[in-house]
């Protein structure tokens, strides 16, 4: 999808009136593609960018980072977009999807119900994992929150901690080293050039909801300074649903000559949240707070409601993160050259229902980065030459335990986990005619994961719960031994060809052709089975404990590939912009993640063939000079090809429409009034066999905010006004039954309200 360049329709308090206003930000486009390709963020990953430590000035108002960034994305022949504050602002409960809900193509579900651990799916990559862990490269500042074998823990992700999110659809990711069908989302933190001074957030409202948020920025000649700090917490709308999340995060810039700059950022992210689960319908409409007790046995051998048993097993997530990096670049003339270092060490104990247990990684990534650009021509808003090489490994330890009524029981397995990844890319930049560029482009990727098996013991343990009385164990049970270790590799090219034409200033089209490579993730590889809602993995009948049964499967999977063609138009005007793609994917090998009817992994597999056809829209308007407003919508229709099983059925998870809509009166510079709109108007299946959907809804939020004085502003909200009762997203299944727990339930309508002061 185009660049969603809304410079017109600014949400944010004005900074000079009418058309003065629209006259700088003009100016202030040409300043920016003249400029060499500098940029005017720290940390993006736009090609031929550099570290800046000095914002773009001139005699007018600055031009904003996030104005600066659609500038320089909007050449880029594909979806691309940045949200920046004035998009993201003070709410009581930031979360992925509200930050990103502007953006069409890019799909967040509300997931776990925790505190923003939402399912996150561009173009359908990863869509049917639970929860998503794949098919996105996640980068703050530049480098990967991702794992090397690929996976991700969306909480790590915080938007309240970004001056601008960078938006990357599809193959326009390659140039950043991305091996996925979906792209890539880049959280950019403020630095103290472009965030000087300090600020102090503090909201709380609904469900036990409190948030604090400091950010504090200097600059001198030579150097800068930033340093962020978040909170939030909240006791949840469900039964068991507490929540929390800790973020440090901090960057320094230094010139260490005319040439070199480098800026060296450090940040630590802890979560904690309860895992509420799923509802079947009949739950989620008579009480949407309460939580799964499992499946109801009617006569022995026949249950009904499968599901999870959430106030037995208590499933839990405690997750943390550090991170450390830098990144140099050096300008010489005509030539750039960006090189960039980081390592993250992650902690993960994931308490599963007692179908997969308790799970537990611990290890540490290191990546590095080199990039370089060519640009002869210093007004053209993209390199003549353009090369990325990035190259992540990375090792931990995994072990399993049984999930004993909440507690951690015996372990039943123990893997050192493997993984390098290395993608290479190298693209052209070519203007011919008259507004005219060809871009064509190659990459190549090669992966690897490899597993060791450690678990030494003969048997591996299992355990089991009566049926007929959940609280009752059975008499607990072993199964033989036999390794999971396996050792896989997977090499792809991924070709790119696309040709822009500019028809007038500020308008783009371009048509593009690609292709992408997805290898699979440890997750995808090695999973738990055979596992009931009453019984630990390897044991698929509670009654017979010491039934051979296989308690991890190892698939060999094949990389992920597709054909991509799409074709966009954006453009902006005194009033209005748009941004339009259409885009149809010819996939093969989709990386698919199956569970059974109560909800248990059956492990993933490659489907054959898949088609995944979309439109992506987004349209805004400035009416008058108090009256603004925005669309986003996004089309999606993901089907099997000629299945055996299921023939041309369309892909579970995936909302066929989503529509986004904001309308904003500003009577005042100190004074605006919004109200928002979430609309899925169709049903949307919850299984590949098309048997189950989850229900349309409609969602109707509104805020407001004032400013008091020049440094103090107040903002309040309510969400899902009309306390809609709807499953925000569902588990994705092979074949549903109806009495299934599948839906998860969304928020009911809530209050929240906070202030801001700026120093």
């Amino acid at each position: 999808m185009a660049v969603r360049v809304q410079a017109s329709i600014d949400e944010g308090h004005p900074a000079a009136p009418g058309a003065a206003r629209r006259c700088w930000k003009h100016a202030a486009g040409a300043l920016v593609l003249s400029a060499a390709g500098q940029a005017c963020l720290a940390q993006s990953a736009t090609p031929g960018t550099a570290i800046v430590l000095e914002p773009v000035t001139a005699e007018a108002p600055r031009l904003s980072a996030t104005e600066a960034a659609q500038v320089r994305l909007e050449a880029l022949p594909g979806g691309v977009a940045a949200i920046g504050q004035q998009d993201m602002v003070e709410q009581g409960n930031l979360t992925l999807s509200r930050a990103l809900r502007s953006v069409p193509g890019v799909v967040v579900q509300q997931f776990f119900g925790g505190n923003d651990q939402p399912r996150v799916q561009i173009r359908g990559s990863g869509l049917q994992q639970n929860p998503v862990e794949r098919g996105i490269l996640m980068l703050q500042d530049g480098l990967p929150l991702n794992r090397a074998d690929g996976s991700y823990i969306v909480g790590f992700a915080n938007p309240r901690q970004a001056e601008t999110i960078e938006v990357y659809r599809g193959y326009t990711a390659n140039r950043l080293g991305a091996t996925v069908l979906g792209g890539a989302l880049n959280f950019i933190s403020p630095t103290g050039s472009t965030s000087p001074g300090a600020q102090v957030t503090a909201s709380g409202g609904s469900f036990g909801q409190v948030g604090a948020y400091a950010q504090a920025g200097m600059a001198r000649d030579g150097y800068d300074a930033s340093i962020q700090l978040s909170f939030d917490r909240r006791d949840g709308y469900r039964d068991y649903n507490e929540s929390e999340r800790i973020s440090v995060d901090g960057n320094v810039g230094v010139v260490l000559s005319d040439n070199v700059r480098t800026r060296v950022f450090a940040g630590y992210t802890k979560l904690d949240f309860d895992v509420a689960g799923p509802l079947n319908r009949a739950a989620l409409d008579a009480n949407p707070r309460q939580v799964s007790a499992g499946p109801v046995l009617v006569r022995p051998g026949v249950a009904i409601n499968p599901g999870p048993n959430v106030i037995r097993d208590r499933p839990y997530r405690e997750a943390e993160q550090f991170r450390i990096g830098t990144r140099t670049t050096a300008t010489l003339g005509e030539h750039l050259i960006d090189g960039s270092l980081g390592y993250t060490y992650t902690d993960d104990t994931f308490r599963f229902p007692i179908s997969s247990g308790v799970r537990t990684t611990k290890g540490g990534d290191l990546t590095a980065v080199a990039r370089y650009a060519y640009q002869p021509d210093s007004s053209a808003p993209l390199p003549l030459f353009e090369a990325t090489a990035q190259y992540s490994v990375g090792s931990s330890t995994r072990e399993y335990f049984v999930n004993r009524s909440g507690a951690t029981g015996v372990q039943f397995g123990d893997s050192d986990l493997d993984a390098q990844t290395l993608s290479l890319y190298a693209g052209l930049n070519i203007p011919f005619a008259r507004d005219f560029t060809f871009s064509p482009a190659i990459a190549w990727s090669y992966a690897t994961r490899d597993n060791d098996d450690r678990y030494s013991r003969p048997t591996r343990p299992t355990i089991a719960y009566n049926p007929g009385n959940p609280t009752m164990l059975l008499p607990n049970g072993a199964v033989p031994t036999v390794s999971s270790s396996y050792g896989r590799s997977y090499d792809g090219f991924t070709p790119s060809v696309a040709l822009s034409y500019r028809p007038a200033e500020q308008q783009t089209t371009f048509i593009a052709l690609s292709r992408s490579f997805e290898p699979p993730t440890h997750d995808d590889l090695l999973a738990t089975v055979n596992g009931t809602p009453n019984s630990s993995a390897g044991r698929p009948n509670p009654a017979a404990p010491n039934a051979p049964a296989a308690v991890f499967t190892t698939p060999d999977l094949d990389a992920q590939t597709a054909t991509t063609l799409e074709v966009g138009w954006r453009g902006r005007g005194e009033r209005f912009s748009w941004d339009a793609v259409t885009y149809y994917s010819w996939v093969d090998n989709e990386l698919l993640n199956l569970r059974d009817v109560s909800g248990v992994s059956l492990g993933a597999v490659n489907a054959d063939k898949t088609r995944h056809f979309g439109i992506e829209l987004a349209v805004g308007a400035r009416l008058t000079e108090w009256l603004s407003g925005r669309l986003a919508y996004t089309y999606q229709d993901f089907r099997f090809h000629d299945d055996p099983v299921v023939g041309d059925n369309r892909l579970a998870g995936a909302p066929r429409h989503i529509i986004d809509a904001m309308v904003q009166l500003q009577p005042t510079e100190a004074w605006r009034v919004q109200g928002m709109l979430r609309w899925l108007p169709e049903r949307t299946p919850v299984d590949n066999a098309n048997s189950l959907y989850a229900p349309a809804y409609t969602l109707v939020d509104l805020r407001t905010d004032y400013r008091i004085t020049e440094r103090l502003t107040v903002f309040a909200e309510v969400t899902n006004v009309f306390d809609e009762t709807y499953a925000a997203s569902t588990l994705v299944v092979d074949q549903a039954r109806s009495d299934q727990a599948v839906y998860l339930p969304g928020d009911g309508r809530a209050f929240y309200a906070g202030i801001t002061s700026r120093f």
